[in-house]
């Protein structure tokens, strides 16, 4: 128990500590577990032969992380991927694989295994890959969504790969191997027994149970669950759902990864599924870390030392071999600009599934020992690389320029008095009062489905990007009234509405805002009106609050006014002395008047209330006087 307790408040301590760190300079809390797990492992000597054992069950992170994604695509969405499933991901891995095990031939490796090895190493890393991508909230990006599309490509192909190492093996190795492994996998062993229409059968029936226990019997279960209205029981389920799928999947030798993928796919569209995402989250990201510690920890520097240049040198091969077989694949898959890069420098390693694939190879007597530590290795500095490769992703992204063909603008064939840029959820709401009040205006935004649903609705709109000058101009900037900048990207935003002002110093603009400092910037470059994004919602909640406390709906209207007409003066005082790259808190003179105009407000407010307050009590006893 001592141990135990030991053991896992080192791994807590080493979490709480290296991944801030990490992530405040910038390196992400990948890279952050994987030094910590390092500095545990090989440096300090702190943890020992356990940290294998440990990996095993920390790879159940990887499995939850699946389940999670699944759970965020719809089939439809799963559908509509499969010619980058097949295409780009299954090209991906035989390519990878070609090349491999050509360059291990032709360093006289044999060529059973130059062929497993291969297989093994052109898998990357699904655990590190997505969990950087959401992280760094690049999933969404073009680059992104390709490269989880070779990752789920890749773990679908972890099963034909398992079934193809054993017919790697030499005959007589085989049979040692089976010998060897006796009952430890008694479920894959009935399963080998069987002949192969009873394998198929078999595996047929268990992702058709999958997705029958998704639609049938989830649901029954969940609303069971529901009726104890205890959070730990919900806890429980969830994660039920997610360890019985992952065991029937070993069961039939199929990956656990993809079979909690396909549940998480099949109950996308339950009512539940920010139940469960919700309650899986906190451990999927424990496990993950713990997964990153111990493959830092489970680094062997005696080898490293012993071999240095040949490590090293393949570690390098095999990213350089892969990023060009990725960087090939995006330029036949048109994937441009810094999307390309994104998608060669984050694919660029091996992954996690290799140390269960080289374990397994080993145990199958395709390779030796000293080759199985070797390549342990390769895959851990690999992976240990990654982040590095997506610091260098953000470094090109910002020097690069992005190459995506630009979206063709409309030809704008009408000028009205406003024009509004950017009609995504904010400024739909703009559009529509001020078109309903009887005017026109001329709506433009980048995104070609926004303008398609507005026009679908009866709205018209111009798709472009609004922050071209040449755009704004044929929109009728020099005859408009008011400029509405609405646009999500809060740059964007400051850049059309300092170019507005440079043209026409009499136009009215009213921007969007993101918060208080993005107040000030928008109000440095010109803007007359500035609308908080979630301020004026916060104000008549407060409002609620005022009216549920006592006071009349009048007499919290007049605070709410009196609130919002003190905040706008404010905020207009405090624009003068903000100081643009300093910290509001660190700039005394801001702090000095930020405080004394919050007693002015708060003294205001308080009068009001009381005056508010005598007036009432003077209508409820009107005698007193």
């Amino acid at each position: 128990m001592e141990g135990f307790l030991f053991q896992a408040t080192l791994y807590l301590i080493t979490m709480v500590v290296a991944v801030p760190f990490a992530s405040r300079l910038g390196l992400g809390s990948v890279l952050g577990y994987l030094a910590a797990g390092i500095l545990i492992g090989p440096v300090l000597g702190l943890v020992g032969s356990e940290t294998q054992d440990l990996q095993h069950f920390a790879e159940f992170g990887v499995v939850m992380m699946l389940f999670l994604i699944g759970l965020e695509l719809e089939p439809r969405a799963l559908w509509a991927m499969r010619s980058r499933l097949l295409g780009l991901g299954g090209l991906q891995i035989v390519l990878t694989a070609v090349l491999v095990t050509a360059g291990l031939v032709a360093f006289d490796y044999d060529l059973r295994i130059a062929i497993a090895v291969g297989v093994t190493l052109s898998l990357s890393s699904t655990a590190i890959v997505l969990q950087t991508l959401s992280e760094k909230k690049l999933m969404q990006t073009a680059g992104g969504r390709n490269a989880f599309a070779v990752l789920l490509m890749q773990d679908i192909a972890v099963i034909p790969i398992l079934a193809l190492l054993p017919l790697l093996a030499l005959p007589g190795a085989r049979a040692i191997a089976q010998a060897e492994s006796g009952g430890d996998h008694a479920a894959i062993s009935l399963i080998e027994s069987l002949p192969a229409w009873g394998v198929t059968l078999v595996t047929l029936g268990a992702v058709v149970a999958t997705v029958a226990g998704g639609h049938y019997l989830v649901r029954p279960l969940y609303r069971y669950v529901h009726a104890a209205r205890l959070r730990e029981v919900h806890t429980a389920f969830a994660l039920m759902i997610v360890a019985s799928i992952a065991s029937l999947m070993l069961m039939v030798g199929l990956s656990p990864a993809l079979g909690t993928f396909l549940a998480g796919v099949v109950l996308a569209n339950s009512e539940f599924r920010h139940e469960l995402e919700s309650d899986v989250a906190p451990f999927k990201g424990l496990l993950l870390g713990l997964f990153f510690i111990t493959v830092g920890a489970g680094i062997d520097f005696g080898v490293l030392f012993g071999k240095p240049l040949t490590i090293i040198g393949m570690t390098v091969a095999l990213m350089l071999a892969k990023g060009v077989v990725l960087f090939l694949l995006s330029l036949v898959f048109r994937i441009r600009g810094r999307n390309r890069w994104l998608f060669t420098l984050g694919l660029a390693q091996a992954g996690e599934f290799g140390f269960v694939l080289v374990a397994f190879s080993l145990k199958q007597r395709i390779i030796g020992a000293d080759l199985a530590q070797t390549l342990l290795l390769v895959i851990a500095l690999s992976m240990l690389l990654t982040p590095l490769f997506f610091i260098l992703y953000d470094v090109l992204g910002r020097r690069l320029a992005d190459e995506t063909t630009p979206l063709k603008a409309d030809e704008i064939d009408d000028h009205q008095p406003i024009i509004i840029a950017g009609v995504g959820r904010y400024g739909q709401v703009v559009n529509r009062m001020v078109t309903s009040s009887g005017f026109k205006t001329t709506v433009i935004d980048h995104d070609l489905k926004t303008i398609q649903l507005l026009r679908h609705f009866g709205f018209k709109g111009y798709v472009g990007d609004p922050t071209r000058p040449e755009l704004l101009k044929a929109a009728g900037l020099d005859t408009a009234r008011v400029l509405v900048a609405c646009l999500d990207d809060r740059d964007a935003n400051i850049q059309i509405v300092r170019y507005a002002r440079r043209q026409r110093p009499d136009l009215h603009i009213i921007a969007r805002a993101r918060d208080r400092e993005h107040v000030y910037e928008l109000y440095r470059a010109g803007a007359d009106d500035i609308v908080r994004e979630h301020f004026d919602s916060s104000l008549r909640m407060g409002r609620y609050v005022l009216e549920n406390m006592g006071l009349s709906e009048y007499e919290a209207h007049e605070l709410q006014a009196l609130f919002y007409k003190l905040d706008r003066e404010a905020v207009r005082d405090l624009a003068e002395l903000w100081k643009p790259g300093v910290p509001n808190e660190r700039n005394p003179e801001y702090v000095a008047r930020a405080k004394v105009l919050n007693r002015d407000l708060e003294a205001t407010l308080m009068a009001k209330f009381a005056k508010a307050r005598e007036r009432r009590t003077d209508q409820e006893h009107p005698e007193s006087e």
